[in-house]
């Protein structure tokens, strides 16, 4: 039987990989009170990093991540074998972390990763800490992981970050405030004397939520070809035109099918696009084999929608649909009324 410290099938590395990362789920009110840690939740690339011959970068799927970014193997290099980081791969420019510059590394041309590598690296930022030279700490409450990690990571210096933590709930509250300019989307809470618990999801996502009206620009079909699959949003620019801003797909089964005839009542020739606004794309190295074919309707459709992110001109993730709106008229559906916070950047938290 194959011991948690890894000392069979693999004996280089603290644990045999790959190990599925400890997840979080997601709540609008964190808990306060004796007990919990608070961390910042950086947007970037979830990895593992497993220093031992060879080191490894894996995603939180177990995939290899060192072939994109291999600016990250000197950094690897520095940790003492067997041990083994939980973290973030981040690209920061301008001071904030940007997660588009990051899926740009995920292609299949070597000499573009290659350029892109030298012109644009990649960073590590690090909050946990599963081996420690050899030795499992899988069993071992976050509190000890955390004093370790500090140790093992915080003399290492760039390209390695260590994200802040605090057990203080105000400061934590600050936190979510003030550090989201920089590309925090959130604040992960933990408990202080919680063990790691791979593919769990034991931890909390603190995230934020705020609310917009978007104008319905087109829709996609469903896989099942009898109803709608996603409705695409969209917010007129200082031009007055239409710019796509994402999606929302959390409807029901029937609504999916009594919004089909609604929408195939209102097509059109074009709905997204003109002098700086954004269309929806196609299918790409992103999507894979799944259609993003899209149909444009006329903008004569309402909908209130919440969202955790912007990146760009966008909503980072798929939006959740709160309500119609047949009281507000389409032109009044306008880019202003989206939040971009303003607050410390990026060097400014993790120095």
């Amino acid at each position: 039987m194959t011991s948690r410290s890894g000392s069979a099938g693999s004996p280089s590395y603290g644990i045999p990989p790959p190990i599925k990362p400890m997840m979080a789920r997601v709540k609008e009110t964190p808990p306060g009170g004796e007990g919990w840690v608070y961390e910042p939740k950086w947007d970037g690339f979830r990895m593992i990093a497993y220093s031992g011959d060879p080191p490894r970068l894996d995603s939180r799927n177990g995939k290899t991540l060192l072939r994109y970014f291999p600016e990250l193997r000197p950094a690897l290099d520095r940790l003492a074998p067997g041990t083994v980081v939980d973290g973030e791969i981040l690209m920061v420019l301008d001071d904030v972390t940007q997660f588009d510059m990051l899926q740009m590394r995920i292609h299949p041309a070597e000499s573009r990763i290659n350029r892109l590598a030298q012109e644009y690296p990649a960073r590590l930022v690090a909050f946990d800490l599963l081996a420690d030279a050899g030795e499992s700490l899988l069993d071992a409450p976050y509190r000890t992981r955390r004093e370790r990690l500090e140790r093992v990571v915080g003399p290492l210096g760039a390209p390695w970050h260590l994200t802040p933590a605090t057990g203080d709930f105000d400061e934590a509250s600050r936190w979510f405030r003030e550090f989201e300019p920089a590309g925090c989307d959130g604040i992960i809470v933990k408990r202080a004397g919680g063990t790691y618990q791979p593919g769990k999801r034991a931890w909390i996502k603190w995230k934020h939520r705020r609310d917009a009206d978007c104008v319905i620009g087109g829709y996609r079909i469903h896989k099942d070809g009898d109803r709608i699959g996603s409705l695409l949003l969209g917010l007129y620019n200082a031009e007055g035109d239409l710019h796509f801003i994402g999606h929302t797909s959390g409807l029901s089964d029937q609504e999916r099918i009594d919004l089909l005839p609604v929408m195939e009542g209102i097509r059109t020739d074009s709905s997204f696009g003109g002098e700086g606004a954004r269309a929806p794309g196609s299918e790409n190295r992103w999507t894979g084999q799944r259609s993003m074919q899209w149909i444009p309707v006329r903008p004569a459709l309402v909908v209130q929608i919440s969202y955790d992110q912007l990146e760009g001109g966008r909503f980072r993730h798929a939006t959740r649909l709160e309500r119609w709106r047949p009281d507000k008229n389409p032109g009044d559906c306008t880019m202003d009324q989206l939040v971009r916070p303003e607050g410390m950047g990026f060097s400014e938290i993790v120095g």
